[in-house]
């Protein structure tokens, strides 16, 4: 094995990171991991690569699906990232099937709990407007404007952005109609 800690191969990576290196080829794919700077089995991996892998494993443990993942890791600079990783507490629950165990035994109050974002995430999304919270539930409506062409809304949202969303769909549906004429 490597001792070098800023280069690891493929499998050297999925080792200390605990993921198979399918997966890590399938964060890289999706835009969780940056691509190593070689292709092939010479492939080599940082050090910002484990600490990704590292955060992506501490989030998925809150039960936040990749794309929430990814929208949260798209703007963290790598000693964001690394200090993120380290404060992750190590004795976070494992399987889905711990977490269930752990919701029945905490008792309903449990429910209505949310899990608390890191400070320099929640920094990072109020100094955008956004309220992270608003995000952990959601439900995505595909609206089709035109052949080829949707309209993707998470729901649920506020009575005025609903209108904002209708008012955009007839500015659309009138944009379209125009060029069918």
């Amino acid at each position: 094995m490597n001792l070098d800690r800023a280069s690891l191969d493929l499998s050297e990576l999925s080792d200390r990171a605990g993921v198979s290196a399918r997966t890590v080829r399938y964060y890289i794919q999706q835009g969780l991991l940056p691509a190593p700077d070689s292709r092939g089995p010479s492939a080599r991996y940082g050090p910002e690569h484990l600490d990704r892998l590292h955060l992506i494993r501490a989030l998925q443990r809150e039960h936040l699906p990749l794309a929430e993942i990814r929208r949260r890791l798209e703007n963290l600079a790598p000693e964001d990232i690394r200090r993120l990783a380290r404060e992750s507490p190590a004795h976070q629950r494992s399987s889905a099937r711990d977490y269930i165990r752990g919701v029945l035994s905490e008792g309903a109050a449990s429910l209505s709990r949310l899990p608390a974002e890191p400070a320099a995430l929640s920094a990072s999304r109020s100094a955008a407007g956004q309220d992270w919270k608003s995000f952990t539930r959601a439900q995505w409506d595909r609206i089709v404007l035109a052949p080829d062409i949707e309209l993707h809304v998470r729901r649920p949202l506020s009575r005025e952005q609903n209108r904002q969303v209708e008012r955009l769909m007839d500015v659309a549906r009138n944009i379209f109609e125009e060029n069918e004429s």
